[in-house]
């Protein structure tokens, strides 16, 4: 799988902050917390954590924050699991072997998410609504609760762009719990 550094790669300004998710009462409880973009709304995904689409690599899909109340069509999607000794980089690389249209071609960079030191990766996916590539990042750290992945996903790479300052409003804003 490829790799860069954090140079190569254009500087996104977060968004504004409209609240935060992981504590509780804020609609997803997670292992960490983070501030979201005005209008995202967050909802805890329930449901069977052996279907392959609540469950990729060693975590599980736990929290789905919309972008539709904002004007956008995606979702930050939070997924968890494992342990405190997992590594990110090999749970992140096997998400985007599921995820990614060529995993080879994604690029992976280390970053930090809050406190955490974190392993980042940008690839392309299929969608499968348009049948063309688009662009998705996601970003994988651990915690002493096991690995916590966030997942920008969106209807097409036009979206995915727009809504890049969500996704580093919440990279940037993880808080220890």
């Amino acid at each position: 799988m490829g790799a860069a550094n954090a140079t190569a790669r254009a500087k996104v300004q977060a968004a504004a902050k409209g609240g935060s998710v992981g504590d509780e009462g804020s609609g997803c409880v997670l292992p960490v917390s983070f501030d979201i973009a005005a209008k995202w709304k967050p909802k805890a995904v329930k449901g069977n954590s052996t279907l392959e689409v609540t469950q990729q690599a060693n975590v599980t899909l736990t929290c789905e924050i919309d972008a539709k109340p904002a004007g956008n069509i995606g979702f930050i999607r939070v997924w968890v699991g494992g342990s405190a000794d997992d590594d990110p980089r090999e749970t992140l690389e096997a998400f985007v072997e599921k995820e990614a249209e060529d995993p080879d071609e994604a690029v992976f960079i280390q970053t930090k998410a809050g406190p955490y030191s974190a392993v980042e990766a940008d690839y392309l996916s299929t969608n499968e609504f348009l049948n063309e590539p688009k662009k998705e990042r996601a970003l994988a750290f651990t915690t002493p609760k096991g690995v916590v992945l966030l997942h920008l996903g969106g209807l097409d790479s036009k979206e995915h762009k727009k809504m890049l300052p969500a996704y580093e409003l919440a990279r940037t804003s993880v808080r220890a719990k």
